[in-house]
């Protein structure tokens, strides 16, 4: 009975240190992560800038491009407009013209 007892004992202390041991690699693990996961939030926190930077550039070319856009736009509207002035004048001093007759009878 009593070596029963003693292995007993001898693997209850293995069992209590495998536990330990299982404890200190989970901290060891967790303690890892944690420095990982700190690297990791300093390298992001250090490329804001740069993140930023290439918001800021992508948003100026599309601003730029909307502008360029615009202004063809205009541009079209203004020549089809005058176009169209150009084509009424004659009708315009036409019809001024009949009117200065018709108040001159």
């Amino acid at each position: 009975m009593d070596d029963t007892l003693k292995r007993l004992l001898d693997v209850e202390m293995h069992a209590e240190r495998l536990a330990q041991q299982a404890e200190t690699e989970q901290g060891r693990i967790v303690d890892q992560a944690m420095a990982e996961a700190r690297a990791e939030q300093a390298r992001f926190t250090a490329r804001i800038p740069e993140l930023r930077q290439g918001f800021i550039a992508k948003a100026g070319a599309r601003a730029e491009q909307s502008i360029a856009e615009l202004r063809r736009r205009y541009d079209e509207r203004h020549i089809a407009l005058r176009n169209q002035a150009e084509e009424r004048e004659h009708e315009a001093l036409e019809a001024a013209f009949q009117v200065l007759i018709d108040l001159r009878r």
